[in-house]
């Protein structure tokens, strides 16, 4: 029984309890909330039910759990129950309903985790959208790590994901990369404003290798050519790290198409007929302060030419306009004013503003010895994804930036994250894969098959808070989706492979010498067998491998 299935099973019993005793069913949750005490002693799960409903229905709270506790302890798989504090009721499952969870993990195999309450969400989930005037910088990167694993764990409950990338290939710091590349094939010093580091250098060559007769061509068509084919060759650079990093995108949008077809005009158009923007100091202004914003914003200058946020608007209604239901921008740390300004863009051209997501990720840092590490040669002033997949692998770099929530600013020691030690988190989740699958190959060795017939052997403690925790996982992955917190996942990993080591440092597994093989050697098998899969399914989640041996 896992935790969804004692929720469930919790209501009904509590609505039944509710009817008999002539009360208001309609104040029944339409979910219960089942929770592991932190004790043992106090049971495998708990409820706060009877104080949440006790003062509406009119019934003291520990009176009301008095009742409920009766009726939970005669209900099937339920052992026993107590109460505890102001209200709370203490659960204890039956062996056989506890260890269903391994049959049900083991029969699931790779869907275990997976879900449909986001069955209908067509999302739009735009992450990275780096400008491809350099490689991409330690925030892009940790937008690549968790906008990809958020994409799975979507996926994994019901939602339909489109992955965009947003390529900003019209603006100032375009012209500001083209003069950067112009310079260097031309032997100029880098421009006051422009980008500096190897690559740019890199990147002037090809150019000059692609278009042998570039530093020959008119100023401006010379410019021109820097652009266009210095672009391309950045972007596809950045195509190929993200992908070497195990994240890839379904679109690749250009922010130069919603100029070049009209889009811009037409929902500039739009916003003018419905009164959303309005005319001062020759400017045309969004109403956006009517929307909750903090201010009104210029969508088109006085000089003519629109401002940043036309294409913004335009893009958003691209997305309507392409059937997705929510959009989901993930941005910089410093971008926290879009929020606002991109849910009123929504609501002026008539939509519901819960259509527009927008989750800002925090900085990242980078430390060795002790130290911060501060530069890279190749990117001249950042340190890029290129540099933290050379220093610690893409499992590491990835599982590191996923693993925090992307609220906070997060500290990256190098050093941790190359020791082959428990220190290491993902060392440390990947090696409990990687000796369940030692164990998987000595069992066939010995000729041990694991076996669902004998479950009800599983009654040591440490088994017991093993079958739980990987019957958290479910329930982990839906509120990981729920709250687009892809972190979760990985620290559920943790926690999972802790209790596994300290299941088997308790429990042997296989017999040893002489000794014949029993059933509850079987029964643990199976249980490794299921722990493994919820592994290897959490470990895809964040998009990490899951070693069969280290």
């Amino acid at each position: 029984m896992t935790p969804a299935d004692l929720a469930a099973l919790l209501r009904a019993v509590t609505l039944t309890v509710v009817r008999d005793r002539g009360l208001d069913e309609n104040l029944v949750p339409d979910s219960i909330v089942v929770e592991r005490p932190r004790h043992a002693d106090h049971g495998d799960y708990s409820t706060n039910v009877a104080l949440q409903m006790g003062k509406r229905l009119g019934v003291k709270p520990r009176e009301l759990a008095g009742w409920l506790a009766e009726a939970f302890a005669a209900a099937e798989g339920i052992d026993k129950t107590d109460i505890a504090g102001p209200g709370f009721v203490n659960i204890w499952l039956g062996a056989a309903a506890q260890n269903t969870v391994v049959a049900s993990v083991l029969e699931q195999g790779g869907n275990y985790g997976r879900g449909d309450e986001l069955a209908g969400s067509v999302i739009n989930l735009e992450f990275v959208s780096a400008n491809p005037t350099g490689p991409i910088h330690l925030g892009g990167t940790r937008w690549a790590a968790v906008g990809d694993a958020l994409g799975r764990v979507l996926s994994a409950r019901g939602g339909e994901v489109t992955r965009e990338y947003y390529f900003n290939d019209h603006g100032a710091q375009i012209d500001r990369f083209a003069r950067s590349l112009e310079a260097a094939a031309l032997g100029n010093p880098t421009p006051e404003d422009g980008y500096a580091g190897d690559y740019i250098a890199d990147i002037a060559a090809k150019v000059v290798e692609k278009a042998p007769d570039v530093l020959s061509q008119p100023e401006s068509e010379r410019l021109e050519t820097f652009r266009s084919v210095g672009v391309d060759l950045m972007f596809t650079h950045i195509k190929q790290s993200l992908h070497d990093f195990g994240t890839d995108f379904d679109v690749f949008t250009h922010e130069d198409k919603m100029f070049a077809t009209g889009l811009v005009d037409e929902c500039i158009g739009e916003l003018k007929a419905n009164g959303n923007l309005y005319e001062k100091d020759g400017a045309w202004w969004l109403k956006s302060t009517d929307f909750g914003d903090d201010k009104d914003r210029v969508v088109l200058k006085s000089d003519g030419n629109a401002a940043y946020i036309a294409g913004d608007i335009a893009y958003y209604r691209d997305k309507r306009n392409r059937g997705f239901n929510l959009c989901i921008y993930m941005l910089g740390a410093d971008h926290h004013g879009y929020i606002s300004r991109l849910k009123a863009a929504a609501a002026a051209l008539g939509d519901d503003p819960a259509t527009v997501e927008v989750l800002i990720g925090q900085m990242v840092n980078l430390v060795r010895d002790g130290k911060p590490v501060r530069m890279s040669k190749r990117a001249g002033t950042v340190i890029t994804l290129d540099d933290l997949v050379d220093a610690v692998g893409v499992d590491g770099a990835r599982y590191s930036l996923i693993r925090s929530s992307v609220d906070v600013n997060i500290d990256i020691d190098l050093d941790l994250l190359t020791k082959q030690s428990n220190d290491n988190p993902v060392y440390y989740v990947q090696y409990a894969h990687a000796r369940m699958s030692a164990l998987a190959r000595n069992a066939a060795d010995l000729g041990v098959v694991s076996s669902l017939d004998h479950l009800d052997l599983l009654d040591d403690p440490a088994e017991g808070e093993l079958i739980r925790t990987i019957g958290d996982f479910d329930e982990v992955v839906a509120t990981a989706a729920t709250l687009r917190e892809p972190h979760r996942v990985c620290r559920y990993l943790e926690v999972l492979a802790g209790t596994y080591h300290r299941f088997y440092a308790k429990c042997r597994v296989l017999p040893q010498g002489d000794e014949d093989v029993a059933d509850i050697h079987r029964a643990r098998l199976a249980l490794c067998e299921a722990t493994r899969q919820v592994l290897a399914n959490g470990l895809n989640l964040v998009g990490v491998t899951a070693p069969e041996q280290m």
